[in-house]
């Protein structure tokens, strides 16, 4: 990793189509006010739902995937540039994910569906890890990723296979901020997502799988920062082609035993835990596959740089879709959402990302850094001497 302006420029460009990825689910969600507007002609509500399909196809599960595996990559960056001097990064780490959770709730505040204030609690497991040998990090990160609690529910209910599961407890908070979104005040909005919606947030991902998979890809993210896998080498686009295959190969039959768990007949109780536990794997090979075929395709065609500007101001770009998209579809705002299927929504996220690009490219001419990654910076580094800085 001693070449920094071609390892970043892939990272950046891979989180800048995180970015734009995360801002088209959400525009397709409404930011999470799931309503399907009536009266639609019969051809639009088929392409909407090929619209919908594809796109969490594509993204569902993934987008947020690249984003954790790029923040462990960020981790080591940082971590390993202030091992060169001498300094343990990992008391100012701790303080920089405590900033992390200020933004996080700020955003919180706005879209209850907010990753940052996830990240920044989850990402504290980066500092046990840190000196770790590599082969011992990937251990940790493997069990993580199998999903242990799953396992024992699936083991729990060996015992009664097709005793009748209640909802899953996270559906009963999103039921009740559907009715402040769509007729809250700003205020109602503001304060049901800070104390509701943030809880059935931490629900779901609990529920999902979600808080074992986010430490799992920080690590692999961290590692792959020590092997050195995003700078632009032959040896990387070998590295990429082999992730390609043994991604591909692990993802279809994933994908085929996920898509016929209603054919399981193993009873409820056992079919939830396991299908969590097949999701999440599927959709972590489909990230790798999305990973490396990004990669190879930049290697190929530097094009793909148009994703920099979002992704060298990716906390900026995260807040501000929050802001916008919220204030476009919840009640308080325009009420997009009584009007927008899938295709109008996917048509308004790709005006919103052109518009954030535009955006980052005018504010980097004459800034280094985002406003809020600036922010976060200083923070970071206060008490800090310009010496040491420099």
């Amino acid at each position: 990793m001693n070449a920094p302006s071609s390892r970043l420029d892939l990272l950046d460009a891979l989180r800048g189509f995180a970015i734009v990825s995360i801002m088209l689910l959400h525009n397709i969600e409404h930011f999470d006010l799931y309503f399907t507007p009536q009266g639609a002609p019969a051809w639009l509500a088929a392409v909407d739902k090929v619209v919908w399909d594809s796109m969490f196809f594509l993204f569902g599960g993934k987008s947020y995937a690249i984003f954790a595996l790029l923040f462990g990559v960020t981790f080591y960056i940082q971590f390993q540039h202030r091992a060169q001097r001498g300094e343990d990064f990992r008391p100012r780490y701790a303080w920089r994910m405590v900033l992390l959770l200020g933004f996080g709730l700020f955003n919180s505040m706005v879209y209850h569906g907010d990753i940052l204030s996830l990240y920044a609690v989850l990402g504290l497991a980066l500092i046990p890890v840190a000196r770790l040998r590599s082969a011992l990090v990937l251990v940790i990160a493997v069990i993580l990723l199998l999903q242990p609690y799953a396992w024992l529910e699936w083991y729990m209910a060996l015992s009664a296979p097709n005793e009748k599961l209640a909802d899953p407890a996270s559906w009963a908070y999103f039921g009740r901020a559907n009715d402040y979104m769509k007729h809250g005040s700003i205020a109602d909005v503001w304060i049901g997502n800070l104390t509701n919606g943030k809880t059935g947030v931490i629900l779901w991902s609990w529920e999902n799988g979600r808080l074992f998979q986010i430490p799992a890809l920080f690590m692999l993210g961290m590692l792959a920062g020590r092997a050195g896998w995003f700078a632009l080498s032959e040896e990387n686009k070998r590295r990429w082609w082999r992730v390609l295959f043994l991604a591909v190969v692990a993802f279809i039959p994933l994908y085929l035993i996920k898509s016929s768990s209603g054919n399981w007949n193993v009873g409820p109780a056992l079919e939830r835990p396991l299908l969590i536990i097949i999701t999440s794997w599927s959709n972590l090979a489909f990230m790798a596959i999305l990973v490396a075929c990004f990669s190879l395709v930049f290697y190929a065609r530097p094009a793909l740089a148009f994703f920099s500007p979002l992704g060298r101001m990716s906390l900026t770009s995260y807040v501000v879709q929050s802001v916008v998209g919220t204030a476009l579809y919840y009640g308080y705002g325009l009420g997009l959402y009584q009007h927008t299927g899938a295709t109008l929504a996917l048509a308004v996220g790709i005006v919103l990302a052109l518009a954030q690009r535009q955006f980052s490219v005018w504010w980097l001419r004459s800034h280094a850094q985002g406003p809020l990654e600036a922010l976060w910076h200083r923070a970071t580094w206060a008490g800090q001497t310009r010496r040491k800085l420099a």
